[in-house]
């Protein structure tokens, strides 16, 4: 296996490890959690859909969010740029799969672009959800720390899902900036092929010698 290779299937590891935390990230309700203190047995969880209460010894409850423009803006952008951030990545994973060199298809210049585009496409979904996970955590900071709101109202806390989107940021940033990297090294097929071109004419040389040693015996 070469270094190429190497790290290609690292580079696909992280990538699809950082796609699977933001898609499940992008759904779940755990963006934002609230312990009450009146009442211990109840812990509120909000996500980009839907709120859910889970209440001890009965199933969790959830309610989605009647209408999407009455949501307040942070709400609105994640979404969208979430569903963006999640397209790319899958998109990255598509035209990374054809630029790996266990694939025997098209030539080694043509997968080298595939890998840069595909690492490139990487960091873009990586980006793009850094945004909206960021926004509500910096929101929910402020709410924390607001000294207009009364201390005995209840505060929202970093949910679960915060931290798998920052963690699939992180993986799908690694997986690009691998893939860019094999996009930049060169693959085995060209190396062997340069070693054989280079000893042919060695080979051509010491037959032309042995021909012309064997001249003069022939002409006596």
């Amino acid at each position: 296996m070469t270094k190429r290779q190497k790290l290609q299937y690292g580079a696909m590891f992280f990538s699809l490890l950082g796609c699977v935390l933001t898609c499940v990230s992008t759904f779940v309700p755990l963006w934002k959690n609230l312990n009450l203190d009146l009442n211990e047995l109840e812990i509120w969880n909000q996500g980009l859909w839907q709120t859910c209460v889970i209440q001890d010894e009965g199933p969790m409850e959830c309610k989605d969010f009647d209408s999407f423009l009455a949501l307040p803006l942070p709400i609105q952008m994640s979404r969208i740029l979430m569903f963006f951030s999640n397209g790319l990545g899958v998109i990255g994973l598509l035209i990374s799969c054809f630029g790996l060199d266990c694939l025997k298809t098209g030539e080694d210049k043509n997968k080298s672009k595939l890998n840069l585009f595909g690492g490139i496409l990487f960091w873009a979904s990586a980006v793009t959800a850094l945004v909206p996970v960021s926004w509500i955590a910096y929101d929910i900071v402020q709410e924390f720390w607001d000294e207009t709101i009364p201390e005995i109202v209840p505060r929202w806390e970093f949910g679960e899902a915060l931290f798998m989107g920052w963690f699939g940021a992180f993986f799908l940033m690694l997986g690009g900036t691998l893939l860019i990297c094999s996009s930049c090294c060169v693959s085995g097929n060209q190396f062997r092929t340069g070693t054989t071109l280079t000893s042919r004419p060695g080979i051509q040389s010491y037959h032309l010698t042995n021909v012309q040693t064997r001249q003069p015996d022939l002409k006596i």
